[in-house]
C-alpha cells in the first residue's frame, strides 16, 4: 500500500513571498482530514527495545502507595482539567517563584486536536536514540497519574513524583494566596513537570498542551520547535466552533523565530497557522510539501514506512502501531526532531538511519488500538471525538480481519457523542453502551438513546457497569462458531479505556 510521494522539499520561503502566495499554495492541497489520532500499540513481531514501562502499576510499597494517594487526593481537590480560567497568569507566577525552571532546557511544544500524545512519544523515542536526556509531559493519563511526567522514556518513579510535589507545594500555596483563583490540577502538574525536568536535568523537554495553546498552562515555554497535529472539532465550547477558530487558539504555541511542523490540516486551519507563522517570523514545514509519508505497507505487528523528512528520505522504518494516522504522526515526529537539530534550515543532511529505525521500532502508545486479550481479541482505543473515531475505525478495519466487531462504548458527556457513534456505526455489528466511574461520564441511558437512533434498537445493549459491559461484549463475540473471528473494541474515552485496561488485567 502506498501514498503519493510528497513534492520535493522546498527551502525556507523567500522573505519576499507574500502571505497570499503561501495561503494559495496551502489551499491547493487536498487536506487529509483522516490524519488524526486513534493512536495504537500492538503485539510486535520485530526487534527494537520498547520505550520504558508505558503504564505503571500502583507502587508495590504500601507506604509509597499511601503517599501517592495522598498527593492524588490533594491534586483532585483543585479545579479539574475541564474547569478553566483562560490565563497563564497563575502558572507564570508559579514559574517565577520556582526560578523559571522551564527555561533551563530547550523544548518542543505540541498542539493540535488529535495525535498529540502518540507524536510526543515518537519524538521522545527519537531524541533518546540520539542519546539526549528527555522529559515528556502529556495528558491525560490512561491509568496512573505518573504517566504524565516521563524522564528518559519512562514514567517518573512514584517516589520522585511525590518528592517533586512536596518540593513545590509551599510555592504553590504562596501563589494560591496571591491569586483570585487557586492553581488548577493541570497547572500544578505542569509546574511539577517543569521542575522535575530542570532537576533531572534533561537535555530537551517534549511538551503536549492540555487544551488549546495561547492560554494553556504549558505555554510558558519558549519552544524552538512548535508541532501542530491535525486540527478538528473538539472542546468547541472553549476553543471555537470551526477549525479556523480552534487554530487561532492553538497557534499561540508558535514563538518568535521558531520552526513550525504543520501536519495536514483543513484549509481554513492551515491559513490561520500560516498567518501566525508569518507574524512570528517562523519557518514552516508542511506535511505533503516539505515532508510526508512516501510509502506505507502493512506489516506483522504494525507497518513498514518510507518517510520523507526535511533532510531526505528514510526507508524501511518499522512502526509497531496500526493505522494511517500513526504513519502521518511518525512523519511529523521525524521532521520535528530534524528541525530541533537544525536540519532543513541550518544543515542539509539526514539523521542516522539506524538510530531512526531503532527509535521507531521501540514506540509504544498505550490505549491506542492496543491489543490486550486474545480469543476473542479485545482492542482498546481512546478515541473520544468523531475524527478520532474515524481514524480508529479505519485503522482497525485495515489491520484486523474480524468477522464481526462488537463495540463497548462509554463517553464523556461534553463530547460530540452522536458524531463518534456515527463514525463507528459501519464497523460495529453490535454495540454495548456503558459508562465509566467519573462524574464526567455520560449517563448510560442518555448514551443508549443516542445509540439506538444511530444503530437501531436491535443492535444496542445497555450495561451500566463497565465490567458487565466487557463480559457482555466478549460473550457476544464468542456466541456462535461462525463468528470465531469476532473481536471487541473498547472506546469512547481515555478514562473508559484505562478502567477497561485494569479490568482486563493490564494494570
Amino acid at each position: 500500500m502506498s501514498e503519493p510521494r510528497p513534492s520535493d522539499r522546498h527551502d525556507a520561503p523567500d522573505p519576499d513571498d507574500t502571505f497570499e502566495e503561501i495561503v494559495d499554495e496551502a489551499t491547493q492541497r487536498d487536506p487529509d482530514l483522516a490524519v488524526i489520532e486513534a493512536g495504537s500499540r500492538t503485539l510486535r513481531a520485530h526487534s527494537g527495545q520498547p520505550q520504558g514501562e508505558a503504564v505503571p502499576a500502583r507502587p508495590a510499597d504500601p507506604e509509597t502507595d499511601k503517599a501517592l494517594r495522598a498527593v492524588e487526593q490533594e491534586l483532585a481537590g483543585r479545579w479539574g482539567e475541564t474547569k478553566l480560567e483562560p490565563s497563564v497568569t497563575r502558572i507564570a507566577a508559579l514559574m517565577d517563584v520556582l526560578g523559571e525552571p522551564q527555561r533551563a532546557y530547550p523544548s518542543i511544544h505540541i498542539t493540535g486536536t488529535n495525535g498529540k500524545t502518540s507524536t510526543a512519544r515518537m519524538i521522545e523515542a527519537l531524541l533518546n536514540a540520539f542519546e539526549l536526556r528527555t522529559g515528556r509531559y502529556t495528558s491525560p493519563h490512561v491509568q496512573s497519574i505518573t504517566e504524565r511526567i516521563s524522564l528518559d522514556g519512562s514514567p517518573i518513579e512514584p517516589e520522585r513524583f511525590i518528592e517533586t510535589y512536596e518540593d513545590i507545594k509551599p510555592y504553590v500555596e504562596m501563589v494560591d494566596a496571591q491569586q483570585p483563583y487557586r492553581l488548577s490540577f493541570f497547572e500544578v502538574l505542569t509546574g511539577m513537570a517543569y521542575a522535575a525536568f530542570a532537576d533531572a536535568p534533561v537535555d530537551v523537554a517534549v511538551v503536549e498542551v492540555g487544551m488549546g495553546g495561547t492560554w494553556d498552562a504549558t505555554n510558558v515555554i519558549d519552544s524552538t520547535v512548535a508541532v501542530v497535529t491535525p486540527i478538528s472539532l473538539d472542546h468547541t465550547d472553549r476553543l471555537g466552533t470551526t477549525p479556523a477558530e480552534i487554530a487561532g487558539e492553538k497557534s499561540g504555541v508558535i514563538k518568535q523565530g521558531a520552526t513550525v511542523i504543520l501536519a495536514q490540516q483543513p484549509v481554513d486551519a492551515a491559513q490561520v497557522m500560516l498567518k501566525k507563522a508569518v507574524e512570528a517570523d517562523a519557518t514552516v514545514a508542511r506535511e505533503g510539501m516539505e515532508f510526508g509519508v512516501t510509502s506505507r505497507e502493512i506489516a506483522v505487528g504494525g507497518q513498514l514506512l518510507t518517510l520523507r523528512g526535511l533532510g531526505g528520505e528514510y526507508t524501511d522504518i518499522f512502526l509497531p502501531l496500526y493505522g494511517a494516522h500513526q504513519a502521518h504522526n511518525a512523519a511529523v515526529a521525524l521532521s520535528a526532531v530534524e528541525a530541533f537539530f537544525g536540519i532543513g534550515a541550518e544543515q542539509a543532511r539526514s539523521l542516522d538511519i539506524d538510530a531512526i529505525r531503532k527509535a521507531f521500532a521501540s514506540v509504544l502508545s498505550p490505549g491506542r488500538l492496543e491489543v490486550v486479550r486474545s480469543s476473542p481479541t479485545v482492542v482498546l482505543d481512546a478515541a473520544h471525538n468523531p475524527a478520532g473515531a474515524k481514524a480508529a475505525a479505519d485503522g482497525i478495519s485495515e489491520a484486523f480481519s474480524f468477522s464481526r466487531l462488537i463495540g463497548v462504548v462509554g463517553t464523556s458527556g461534553d463530547k460530540d457523542v452522536r458524531g463518534l457513534l456515527e463514525a463507528f456505526e459501519p464497523i460495529f455489528a453490535e454495540i454495548v453502551v456503558t459508562q465509566n466511574s467519573t462524574a464526567r461520564a455520560m449517563d448510560v441511558d442518555e448514551l443508549a438513546a443516542i445509540a439506538v437512533e444511530v444503530f437501531g434498537d436491535d443492535r444496542v445493549q445497555v450495561e451500566p457497569r463497565l465490567d458487565d459491559a466487557l463480559e457482555a461484549a466478549i460473550t457476544l463475540a464468542e456466541e456462535e462458531d461462525e463468528y470465531a473471528g469476532a473481536g471487541v473494541l473498547v472506546t469512547g474515552s481515555v478514562i473508559t479505556v484505562g478502567e477497561a485496561r485494569l479490568l482486563l488485567g493490564r494494570g
